[in-house]
């Protein structure tokens, strides 16, 4: 697959964006949520990813949030965060969407992300909206603010409407370039639209996931395949300076 990879990049011609679901960070440790070691296969997320939860059990939500903070802060970046990172550094890629909320782009390299779900290393005020960037859990659970008001963790719950910039951005960028999807399932909309936005606009899409998914379909190749071992062997091929 990789030679047929390679070779729709080269089509693309730099006018391609990339959209990033839980599977790319699986190989740097992170749990997806869908997976069969999935984070939602032991816990129930309207028990901890909602609004409501968190106005039902603060305390609650925020040791998970807790948990989850050491798990992403302790990761690395792994070959796919790498190889997206080059591919922007190139030219061969004009940015990454993710429904990520761990940063390792940014720590691979990736100057030009959006973020659709927020971020884990981000708390919001739920009185003055101040956001204030965290590089390790908060020692008392749940935090508050200087202004006397809970902080929340500044991520996108089940129930709430994603930022309406990134989004629209997102949709922009879709709309004029072809897409590689790598390691979402595809069905949490509306990010799951952002594929068959490309497709509907003539554009490539690419996919790269070990399952099937709802884009598969309307892929233009798709590869069965864990996103760190497909772009392993991947990254000299990138650096070459002949590329592409």
């Amino acid at each position: 697959m990789i030679p047929e990879f390679l070779e729709l990049v080269r089509r693309c011609n730099g006018n391609i964006v990339a959209l990033t679901g839980a599977g790319i960070s699986a190989d740097s440790g992170i749990p997806t949520f869908r997976g069969k070691d999935g984070l939602w296969n032991k816990y129930r997320p309207e028990e901890l990813a909602t609004p409501q939860a968190f106005a039902k059990n603060p305390r609650l939500v925020w040791e998970w949030y807790a948990w989850r903070m050491e798990k992403v802060f302790s990761a690395r970046p792994n070959p796919a965060h790498l190889a997206l990172a080059i591919m922007e550094r190139r030219g061969l890629l004009k940015a990454v969407i993710t429904q990520n909320v761990d940063n390792l782009h940014e720590r691979a390299g990736s100057r030009n992300v959006i973020h659709l779900h927020g971020r884990i290393d981000e708390m919001r005020c739920l009185g003055c909206g101040r956001i204030v960037k965290v590089a390790e859990p908060p020692k008392v659970v749940p935090p508050v603010c200087e202004c006397g008001e809970m902080m929340r963790p500044n991520v996108v719950w089940f129930g709430e409407a994603l930022p309406e910039r990134e989004l629209e951005l997102a949709m922009s960028l879709c709309e004029e370039n072809s897409v590689l999807v790598i390691g979402t399932s595809a069905v949490v909309y509306p990010a799951a639209y952002l594929p068959h936005h490309a497709k509907r606009n003539g554009n490539m899409v690419i996919e790269i996931n070990p399952d099937v998914t709802p884009v598969t379909d309307i892929a233009d190749l798709s590869v069965r395949e864990r996103a760190g071992k497909f772009f392993e062997p991947l990254l000299p091929i990138l650096e070459e300076e002949g590329f592409p």
